[in-house]
């Protein structure tokens, strides 16, 4: 069977691009084009740096420092804060600093300072290596969400392209039976000037012709809506038509026997949303490590080095450069923790209860889906089923009444009526067959298997 969407592009969209594509290449194009897609994939692009950035607290801290600065004099004074006269020494100061004879010394006012200072953290109570962990674990959870984003915009695709599908059989009926009904009109309009059929009953028929014409204009705008929403999300130009690819139908159908329990170890090892509430747990593990580590002692290996001018620590300044340098180990503990901290670790004990609920609800809730969609699915294959037999006995219903018209013994209207129903029927199997299909495709994209 093939479904004609041409009336689509003739009646909305002027020197329209037809293209018939399958749901392989929808989904290969919202890979490379769906604005949605893009944007959590660059949110796992900023997770990786934050990866990045988190191991680098690993690495040692270096500090330079370079000052220069203008030394002002300074004053000296007694104990009872009176002033006894500047940093240019004269000799009636001598006895405060047990000294006969200085001469008159000058204050050296231009100075500089120079600091190289290092540390190597050794051993910070386990948070740095939590932290490291809690970012690799937000890659993963940026991750998940590209696969999770992918996985929705797949099955809106996927419920867009089986409706237009679904509108173009719907359509094709409904041109056969607005031809169906013309003929109709003709044949009557015939026999009226024969004066065999009354008016009214081609009023009758005019009527239904009006009402199938509007039911098939309203269904060329909801395929142009349905058209329209696809191609801005794969980002093709305006112009476009997509057309379904018929062969979907014949060349491929779920299997029936497929069971319940397959699906629900399918969803259990893919479900993205069961490994983000998984990952949520391990992060809030990770965030309890770090409230912990607080009670721990901090210990690093530090050098400095300190080159500085003029020397004035002493009550006569020299105009020289004092270097001075060490290496050693350094601890640190907040004995404050002990009383500060508690809080803020039964806190995290609680966010990891409360992450490992969320798994086992999530757990439940997609239990409870693949359930529910699996016995819509089941249900799927009796309504393809109790529809192929309707066809069957349509065809029968149709091969009967061509028989009898063609020995005269119907008239023109019951062999339409059986043609009508025939192709209702034919109507009735695919949308059956896209049901099914939907319905598969709904579990696939509960196990996120799309």
């Amino acid at each position: 069977m093939t479904v004609s969407l041409s009336v689509i592009a003739s009646s909305t969209i002027a020197h329209a691009q037809q293209q018939v594509m399958s749901l392989d290449e929808l989904y290969r194009l919202a890979d490379e084009n769906s604005q949605s897609i893009r944007v959590y994939e660059t949110g796992r692009q900023s997770a990786a740096e934050s990866v990045k950035a988190a191991r680098r607290a690993m690495l040692p801290d270096v500090n330079l420092n370079l000052s220069g600065s203008y030394i002002g004099n300074a004053t000296l004074m007694d104990r009872s804060f009176s002033t006894q006269g500047t940093t240019e020494i004269h000799y009636a100061i001598a006895p405060y600093i047990g000294l006969a004879s200085l001469g008159k010394q000058d204050t050296p006012h231009w100075g500089n300072n120079f600091a190289f200072e290092a540390s190597q953290v050794l051993y910070a109570g386990g948070a740095i290596s939590a932290g490291i962990r809690m970012a690799e674990l937000g890659e993963q959870m940026a991750s998940l969400d590209v696969q999770k984003n992918r996985q929705e915009v797949r099955f809106l695709l996927t419920g867009y392209y089986l409706n237009l599908f679904k509108l173009g059989n719907q359509i094709k009926v409904l041109d056969k039976n607005i031809e169906l009904t013309r003929e109709v009109l003709r044949n009557m309009e015939a026999r009226l000037e024969q004066g065999t059929v009354l008016k009214t009953a081609i009023t009758r028929y005019e009527l239904q012709l009006q009402t199938l014409e509007l039911n098939k204009n309203q269904l060329v705008d909801a395929a142009s809506i349905l058209n329209h929403q696809l191609i801005t999300t794969l980002h093709l130009p305006a112009s476009t038509v997509i057309m379904p690819d018929t062969a979907l139908l014949t060349s491929f159908l779920p299997n029936s026997e497929e069971s319940q329990a397959a699906w629900q170890e399918l969803a259990a090892q893919s479900n993205v949303g069961l490994k983000q509430a998984s990952l949520a747990t391990e992060l809030a593990e990770q965030q309890l490590k770090i409230a912990k580590s607080s009670y721990r002692p901090h210990l690093a290996l530090v050098a400095e080095d300190h080159l500085g001018g003029p020397y004035t620590n002493d009550l006569i300044p020299v105009d020289a450069n004092a270097n001075a340098w060490f290496v050693g180990l350094g601890v640190q503990y907040e004995l404050s923790s002990l009383w500060k901290n508690n809080r803020n670790v039964r806190k995290a004990r609680l966010d990891v209860r409360k992450a490992e609920e969320s798994l086992a609800l999530a757990r439940e809730g997609v239990e409870n889906g693949v359930q529910a969609n699996y016995v819509d699915f089941m249900t799927a294959f009796t309504e393809v089923r109790t529809q192929e037999k309707n066809v069957e006995l349509a065809d029968q219903n149709y091969v009967v009444t061509q028989n009898r018209y063609a020995n005269d013994l119907a008239l023109l209207t019951d062999m339409l009526d059986a043609s009508s129903v025939k192709l209702s029927a034919d109507l009735a199997l695919v949308n059956a067959r896209i049901n099914l299909l939907y319905n598969y495709y709904k579990l696939k994209y509960i196990s996120h298997t799309l």
